[in-house]
């Protein structure tokens, strides 16, 4: 299982396939194996690309500290172009679902040159946690010692997901407290980068992501009929979508 450090935090990732690398972004909570693994991303993609799953810091075999300063999604992001680096990887595909689609973002607008075409997968300009006290919820329910006393039914669902999986729940709380501000909207709006984004019709976890299909230019939007946040990644059509957006994208 290859690791390695980035900047003083130890990194896992996963490495399959050849050709032109596709770096792969998780979302919140879940990890590369879950995310991209178990729905068959690796797999597909690997018959034609190189693909680079990346264990988001606090998450799956990653360094999972236990501070907010050590998060944000500046700080996630460097991960995976310093990942770049370590591989001597100067461009790629770059492929973010949900929390991974805003680290996706963020690396969008800092690294432009790095990316030959973006996939953002379960995003909306409101992601769905923009309300501190939603985010407050969520951390002080993954500190509570008893589940049973935690009030807030969507701080209860995300304790609930968290656990499904071997998760560090105070390096989570530490994770949703990290600052974080709304992406500029004259930056997007001056994105040249291909973008290619899907979402699932009954996806609830966020707002409407037609905004921000809107704003950045020449970005594509695709609705999965039927999926929602937890269903999307699986879905075929999500995968025929992606592939499909590659091949017409100019290297």
């Amino acid at each position: 299982m290859p690791f390695f450090d980035s900047a003083g935090i130890k990194i896992h990732y996963q490495d399959a396939g050849s050709g032109e690398a596709v770096m792969l972004v998780h979302g919140f909570a879940s990890t590369a194996e879950h995310n991209w693994g178990g729905t068959g991303w690796i797999a597909t993609l690997s018959e034609k690309y190189r693909v680079i799953a990346i264990d988001v810091r606090g998450h799956g075999l990653s360094d999972q500290p236990h501070s907010s300063e050590a998060y944000g999604y500046a700080g996630m992001g460097a991960d995976v172009t310093r990942l770049m680096d370590h591989l001597g990887i100067e461009r790629a595909v770059l492929i973010g679902y949900s929390m991974g689609a805003s680290i996706a973002i963020e690396l969008m607008l800092s690294h432009p040159e790095r990316w030959r075409a973006i996939v953002l997968g379960g995003i909306a300009y409101d992601d769905g946690l923009e309300d501190k006290a939603d985010r407050d919820a969520i951390a002080e329910a993954y500190r509570a010692d008893d589940p049973a006393t935690i009030k807030s039914p969507v701080a209860k669902a995300y304790r609930r997901f968290a656990e499904s999986m071997p998760n560090d729940l105070k390096a989570l709380a530490a994770l949703i407290e990290a600052e974080r501000s709304p992406f500029d909207p004259a930056k997007l709006a001056a994105v040249q980068t291909p973008v290619l984004i899907v979402v699932g019709t009954n996806d609830n976890a966020i707002g409407d992501p037609k905004p921000l299909a809107k704003i950045i230019p020449g970005a594509r939007l695709v609705m999965l009929e039927g999926r929602d946040h937890m269903t999307a990644p699986a879905d075929p059509r999500f995968k025929k979508a992606v592939l499909d957006f590659l091949r017409a994208t100019p290297l």
